[in-house]
């Protein structure tokens, strides 16, 4: 998420979390320059409704390059109305296959709240174990929160925002300043 221009630049901590008949989408607003906080509010969690279909994503990774994916992903699902699966799978393959695309520097978390998918850069459409996705400089301390929290009766929008605040506490590049979007199937 680095890249020779803009060495050092981190940021950003997306949790998902599903429970309960729905998925809720968690993202700080941190974006950071080595040990420098340039942003503390920044939005990276949004909600699409190509073709009516709800669907949220967070990003993490250069906000240009998450926006780009943003609307090639948007384009997918109105080809292919509530195939969230197949949408995401053929964004997946031309971000791998593109040599434009090939140099987009984000990962994205998406659900339709009822399946959740982590997409990267390597062609990698994963659905997450244990119903809890994260990416981020902050992922795996929010991921590692949300499955000790996972043992409680807490709603989703509750455990996210409390493995969220977890996740604050431990790691220099997360804040507890949250967007958090929830979808039901």
């Amino acid at each position: 998420m680095a890249d020779d221009k803009f060495p050092g630049w981190h940021g950003t901590t997306i949790l998902a979390v599903r429970r309960g008949g729905e998925v809720v989408v968690a993202g700080d607003g941190q974006v950071s320059l080595g040990q420098t906080v340039i942003k503390g509010s920044a939005r990276k969690v949004r909600r699409l409704s190509p073709g009516g279909h709800d669907v949220v994503v967070g990003f993490a990774g250069s906000t240009a390059d998450a926006f780009t994916l943003l609307e090639r992903l948007e384009k997918k699902l109105e080809a292919a109305p509530g195939q969230l699966a197949r949408a995401c799978v053929d964004l997946a393959k031309d971000w791998r296959m593109d040599k434009y695309l090939r140099n987009l520097e984000a990962m994205l978390i998406v659900t339709d709240g009822d399946q959740l998918y982590v997409i990267t850069g390597a062609g990698d459409v994963l659905e997450p174990e244990y119903d809890i996705a994260a990416i981020g400089s902050g992922g795996n301390f929010a991921a590692a929160a949300a499955r000790g929290l996972m043992e409680t009766d807490f709603d989703a929008e509750t455990l996210a925002r409390k493995a969220m605040a977890i996740a604050a506490s431990i790691c220099v590049y997360t804040n507890g300043n949250l967007t958090v979007e929830k979808v039901r199937k």
